[in-house]
């Protein structure tokens, strides 16, 4: 009996065979030297392999849609690829990497002596006797743990995409002066007790930079004020030459959003970081400052000083990077519709990758960054 089956059953296998039901898919076809070309000679990592990891990104479309993909090694561009319509002259918008940007420019400040991390924040507004918003500092603004009343995106059964703080604040009612809004919102939380990840915090982080700059009222004064301090602190020296941080009508740096910038800008401050503020051996920002952007918050182990982390999130908070596929060291800018830079300090690697992926579907193009890091070694 157990012969018979097992011959049927090789008969099956046979029949199958031949009409293709069981045939492996056909091999990609291999690429030429040309299609390779976007990746130097100087990689650590095959051409062929790390080609098939990259590849995904523009072609599947689950990732759609890639733009810009760097990849910088020991400080080197190893790989650059664009979408069609798209190159290195190509300046594309941040979203929420400015985030980052802008945690670093408090850095500056702090470092001069003119901001203190734990002292209350210096907004005017929050000075009355008896406001609770008085009791927030720096340190919690930039964990994201104000307490403030910051509705980030629409909430099912609560605020709609009119209602959400960041839409009201940058495109409707608040647009005139985002400070203005942002800094005007009530306590829903004791100031350190909550994480809440909120674009209008880091937009009072803005206004706390130019107000610390400038005491003028005047918008003119106040947008070339804050723009010349970007271009002398951060920009200029990082060689950013392509990079234009935006403003809002009253003069505010619209610092949680809009920065444009090359995707060889964004390389460069992703290496500035990897780096710990220094730039050809030159130091710009304290190791600490950097140090304390990349050290876990305390309501959330996944979130530092206005950089993202490598690590679990707690539960029913949405994982952004890939813990279970890197470094805990890794870490990253991140930004609406896919924007990232993602920096593995142990792997002296820097990856960006811009484009536009809905946010309720970035989990696979976010594992395909962490596949493509976890081509290279660690510790080397």
């Amino acid at each position: 009996m157990h012969k018979i089956k097992l011959a049927l059953l090789s008969v099956l296998a046979f029949a199958l065979s031949g009409c293709g039901g069981a045939r492996e898919p056909e091999p990609a076809p291999q690429k030429n030297a040309a299609e390779l070309a976007y990746i130097s000679d100087s990689s650590p990592i095959a051409k062929g392999r790390l080609d098939a990891a990259i590849a995904p990104l523009f072609d599947d479309p689950r990732m759609a849609e890639t733009r810009a993909l760097l990849i910088m090694y020991r400080g080197k561009i190893i790989a650059e690829r664009y979408g069609e319509g798209y190159d290195e002259d190509t300046r594309f918008i941040s979203w929420s990497m400015a985030k980052s940007f802008t945690g670093a420019l408090i850095g500056f400040l702090v470092a001069d002596g003119r901001l203190v991390l734990d002292d209350p924040a210096p907004v005017p507004a929050w000075q009355r006797p008896g406001d609770p918003r008085g009791e927030i500092t720096l340190r919690h603004l930039l964990h994201m743990s104000s307490g403030l009343d910051h509705t980030e995106v629409p909430e099912a059964g609560g605020k709609t995409v009119y209602e959400a703080d960041t839409n009201r604040m940058l495109f409707l009612d608040g647009a005139q002066d985002t400070a203005a809004y942002a800094e005007a919102r009530p306590m829903e939380a004791t100031a350190g007790e909550k994480f809440e990840y909120s674009t209008a915090t880091t937009i009072i982080l803005s206004d706390i930079i130019t107000r610390t700059l400038t005491n003028s009222s005047d918008p003119l004064v106040r947008r070339d004020v804050t723009l010349r301090f970007i271009r002398g602190r951060l920009l200029e020296p990082l060689g950013m030459d392509g990079t234009y941080p935006e403003f809002d009508p009253n003069g505010t740096f619209l610092g949680g959003s809009f920065i444009q910038a090359t995707a060889r800008d964004y390389a460069r401050f992703g290496e500035f970081l990897r780096h710990n503020g220094a730039r050809k051996g030159a130091k710009h920002l304290p190791v600490s400052w950097v140090q304390f952007m990349k050290t876990s918050s305390e309501n959330d182990p996944a979130y530092g000083g206005h950089l993202w982390l490598n690590k679990t999130r707690p539960e029913g908070r949405n994982q952004v990077l890939f813990p279970d596929n890197g470094p805990d060291t890794i870490f990253a800018a991140l930004g609406h519709l896919g924007q990232q830079i993602v920096v593995s300090p142990e792997q002296k690697l820097t990856v960006v990758r811009l484009g536009k992926t809905q946010d309720d579907v970035l989990a696979p193009m976010s594992a395909q960054i962490g596949r493509i890091m976890a081509l290279f070694p660690v510790g080397s």
